[in-house]
């Protein structure tokens, strides 16, 4: 490589924009964005049939926690997951498909700021590698207690589970028939039947 062009790519790594929750508030253009470590990523729209098992997903979960602590959300929501209170200082904003949270103090008007207590995705062939590597590292980085991979074409759940050493060890891999028991949550098993 001619050491002009390793000259302009190294200035070019320099010049990347890192993008924040702030940008992401001020941009008006229809579309919905998260931001994995300052890397600005579009998102795509949801299937029926993603869009059924959320929803199905929600409704268990909703009338388990009436009366509780503990909240569930859907997207689209934003999830800050360091908790700054700046949003020029935010670099990980995401829109899982459901969020748990037990903790009030995290649930803003706007957002939740800080990392929900479980975290449930359905992925796609569009989405896959976005859920089961990129967010499942950053899940894990910010300590989601409980993780739920949903691959509807596979017709599994995966549960996976933070450990003592904050490492996600995966549970179980469940058929999406089965019941699946949730570890945050007291008492409380879900079934996608």
């Amino acid at each position: 490589m001619k050491e002009e062009e390793k000259n302009n790519m190294e200035n070019l790594a320099y010049n990347i924009k890192k993008y924040t929750y702030q940008d992401l508030l001020e941009m008006n253009d229809g579309k919905r964005y998260e931001i994995i470590n300052g890397v600005l990523y579009e998102m795509s729209s949801p299937s029926v049939n993603h869009q059924d098992i959320v929803g199905e997903l929600y409704v268990q979960l909703h009338n388990y926690l009436k009366g509780e602590k503990c909240k569930v959300f859907i997207s689209p929501l934003d999830v800050c997951l360091s908790g700054a209170k700046e949003p020029k200082k935010e670099y990980n904003i995401v829109e899982p498909d459901i969020i748990v949270v037990c903790d009030e103090k995290k649930i803003t008007d706007k957002c939740i700021m800080g990392a929900p207590d479980m975290v449930i995705e359905v992925v796609s062939k569009y989405s896959r590698k976005h859920d089961t590597f990129i967010k499942f590292n950053l899940y894990q980085n910010y300590g989601v207690k409980e993780y739920w991979i949903i691959d509807a074409e596979a017709e599994t759940i995966s549960q996976y589970i933070l450990n003592e050493k904050n490492m996600y060890t995966l549970q179980k891999i469940y058929e999406i028939t089965e019941e699946v028991k949730v570890n945050v949550l007291k008492n409380c098993t879900i079934s996608l039947k």
